[in-house]
């Protein structure tokens, strides 16, 4: 049960973006690209792998659901963003300020599990590429990404939980473009020193281990592939790896400076642009990164676009 002094509070206002007035136009027109692009390039992998036998593999299971995550993340905050910078009505009700929370911190963690699962599944392809089909099975697939959902939805719901018992006395004004977590937890007027040790322990197992476990993972295909002799083979495993490694850089680097790190020299709007960019950069990427530069993915979509000019004539 909430406070009664709590039972007054409606709605957060959120100050949204620290950008000019004449500004807002054009930042605004890119978020929105950039918005779209996610939708549009994330919808397009779904599309590519369940149309095509070829890519109904464990790489591209994981991939498909990376996709969907990506376009939920991003849409939990940045369509919300964009109306306000066009509105410029920037309040939110209360309800939908803690369903924001949940969501947002859900897909987040979802995000963070199916990176490391499918760093796994590349570490077993190139370091036991003989024992591949055995490991990576349909059944431990399938339990992996279930397992994630599980864990994500229940690191949430303790969060979400939590932050509804609070208080908040001062004004409802929140310093960012969404309903974060530590924005509102230094709105409340409540002891907040549980809902931190939450977010330290959780996030050491929904944000740390699994990075650790994608790091660990990376280095060891990386010291496998440098024993390969072929030049050429190691310079592709290097860049696919290269490129992989730069967006879980961007994506970890931006949760863990945020959440993790003492706010010593961290001024709001650097944590805004921070969680610009692991909300709506980072999912905008992930279509580029795992899937322009594939080749199995570029012949899928090579195969439909002749599919559909040659139906077409």
């Amino acid at each position: 049960m909430r406070p009664d002094n709590q039972s007054t509070l409606s709605e957060f206002i959120l100050l949204g973006l620290p950008i000019r007035p004449e500004q807002q136009g054009v930042f605004f027109s890119l978020f929105l690209a950039m918005y779209l692009t996610t939708v549009l390039g994330n919808l397009l992998i779904i599309l590519l792998i369940r149309l095509d036998p070829h890519l109904h593999t464990p790489m591209y299971f994981f991939l498909s659901h990376l996709a969907f995550t990506d376009i939920s993340f991003s849409s939990v905050t940045v369509p919300k963003m964009l109306m306000d910078m066009q509105t410029r009505h920037i309040s939110i009700p209360y309800k939908s300020c803690i369903s924001q929370t949940y969501f947002f911190i859900f897909f987040a963690d979802l995000d963070s599990f199916l990176i490391t699962s499918m760093a796994y599944d590349r570490y077993v392809a190139i370091c036991h590429p003989l024992h591949y089909t055995t490991i990576m099975s349909q059944s431990l697939c399938v339990t992996l990404v279930v397992m994630s959902w599980a864990i994500a939805c229940a690191c949430a719901l303790l969060h979400t939980l939590l932050l509804a018992q609070l208080s908040f006395c001062a004004d409802p004004i929140v310093p960012h473009f969404f309903c974060d977590l530590g924005a509102l937890l230094k709105l409340s007027c409540s002891d907040t020193s549980l809902n931190q040790l939450v977010i330290f322990t959780a996030g050491l197992a929904a944000i740390m281990l699994p990075f650790l476990c994608i790091l660990i993972s990376y280095g060891r295909i990386g010291f496998t592939i440098l024993q390969v002799p072929s030049t050429k083979g190691i310079c592709k495993a290097l860049s696919t790896c290269g490129s992989h490694l730069s967006v879980v850089a961007l994506y970890y680097g931006a949760i863990i400076g945020l959440y993790f790190l003492p706010p010593s020299n961290n001024t709001n709007d650097n944590n805004i642009i921070a969680s610009v960019m692991y909300t709506v950069v980072t999912p905008m990427l992930n279509p580029f990164i795992y899937s322009l530069r594939n080749k199995d993915m570029k012949g899928a979509l090579r195969k439909l676009w002749n599919k559909k000019t040659h139906s077409g004539i």
